[in-house]
C-alpha cells in the first residue's frame, strides 16, 4: 500500500497499472454518472460527449470508450489524457496524488468508495514549512500570499496542509514539499485585469514564478490563465481565443510541447515563450536552477 510519504524515484509501469482507475480519474475530476455492479460509467475525459459511453470495469481495473472504441488499461488512459509518453507520464505521477493518498487497489471483491478530499479551511499563508517550501522553489512569500491560501483539508480521516491555489469552479490545487493532490471540481483559473493579453501557464508555481521574475515590470498586469492541468487546455481555448495577444508558457515535455504546436498552427496570435526555460522542464524549473547556479557562482567570487 502506497503512503504519503515523497517518492525520490518514479514508480514501475506494473505499479502504476495496479492504481485504482475509478480513484484515479476521481482525482482529475472525474465522476461516474452511474454504477452498475462493477461497471462505473462516466462522460468520457478523453473528448466531448453529452451521453456516458466511457466505462470502467472496476473489477479488472480496465477502460473501453464505446465512442473511440478503445479501451485499455491505465497507462493507456493516461497517455491519451495527458497526450504524452509513458515515461512522461510516470514522472508525473512519481510525485502526483494518486500514489500520495493510499489508493484502494484493483481486484478486491468488496471495494470502498474512492477517498475525498474535504476542505476544512482556508487561511492566510503562515506556516514556516510551507513558506521554506515557497523559498526553495525561489518563489516571493508576499506574492504567494496574494495569490494562494494555507489550505486544511482532511482525507482518510486525517488532516493535512498545504499551499492553496483556488480554481475558476472553487475547487484547489493543493502542494506542500511533500505530496501535490488537489480538490474537486477540477478546472482552470483565470486572473482578469482587464488586458487585451493574456499569459497561460501549465501549473499555478509557473504563474507565481513569473510574477516573482517580473515583480515591478508591469505598469498594469495582463490576464492570467492557468491550466491546473494540460487537460484542461482545450477546454480554455474558447476563453483563451478572447485575447488579442496569447503567450504560453507550457512544460517542455512531450504532452506541453505538443499542445504549444497545435495552437500555433491553428491561430498565429498565439506567441510561444517556452524558449524562455530552453533546456529545462518548466519556468519555475529554469528559475530555481538558476538562482543556485548564480548563488554558487557568487560564493565562488567570495573566496580568497
Amino acid at each position: 500500500m502506497c503512503s504519503m510519504e515523497f517518492r525520490k524515484t518514479k514508480p514501475s509501469i506494473a505499479e502504476a497499472k495496479e492504481l485504482d482507475m475509478v480513484q484515479y480519474l476521481s482525482t482529475l475530476g472525474h465522476e461516474p454518472t452511474k454504477i452498475r455492479n462493477d461497471d462505473y460509467w462516466y462522460l468520457s475525459p478523453l473528448r466531448e460527449e453529452h451521453t456516458p459511453s466511457f466505462k470502467i470495469n472496476r473489477r479488472i481495473n480496465k477502460w473501453y470508450d464505446h465512442g473511440l472504441g478503445r479501451g485499455g488499461n491505465l497507462i493507456d488512459f493516461a497517455t491519451q489524457y495527458f497526450q504524452c509518453s509513458v515515461a512522461d507520464f510516470l514522472d508525473k505521477l512519481s510525485t502526483g496524488f494518486s500514489f500520495q493518498q493510499q489508493p484502494q487497489f484493483a481486484g478486491r471483491t468488496k471495494l470502498e468508495p474512492a477517498a475525498k478530499i474535504l476542505i476544512l479551511k482556508d487561511l492566510e499563508l503562515s506556516s514556516e514549512a510551507l513558506l521554506s517550501y515557497l523559498k526553495k522553489r525561489q518563489i516571493d512569500s508576499e506574492i504567494a500570499k496574494q495569490y494562494c491560501r494555507e489550505v486544511l483539508f482532511s482525507l482518510d480521516s486525517k488532516t493535512y496542509f498545504g499551499i492553496g491555489f483556488k480554481n475558476s469552479s472553487g475547487g484547489w490545487e493543493i502542494r506542500n514539499k511533500y505530496f501535490k493532490t488537489s480538490s474537486s471540481p477540477k478546472d482552470y483559473t483565470i486572473i482578469q485585469n482587464g488586458s487585451d493579453q493574456v499569459m497561460v501557464f501549465e501549473g499555478f508555481f509557473d504563474f507565481l514564478t513569473f510574477k516573482t521574475i517580473s515583480k515591478n515590470h508591469y505598469q498594469t498586469d495582463p490576464d492570467f490563465l492557468i491550466l491546473n492541468s494540460l487537460s484542461f487546455f482545450k477546454k480554455s481555448l474558447m476563453k483563451i481565443q478572447e485575447y488579442k495577444f496569447k503567450y504560453l508558457y507550457l512544460d517542455r515535455d512531450t504532452g506541453g510541447t505538443k499542445a504549444t504546436q497545435e495552437a500555433l498552427s491553428t491561430d498565429e496570435t498565439f506567441i510561444d515563450k517556452s524558449h524562455t526555460y530552453k533546456g529545462y522542464k518548466d519556468l519555475n524549473e529554469w528559475h530555481t536552477q538558476t538562482a543556485k547556479i548564480t548563488l554558487h557562482r557568487k560564493n565562488h567570487r567570495k573566496k580568497p
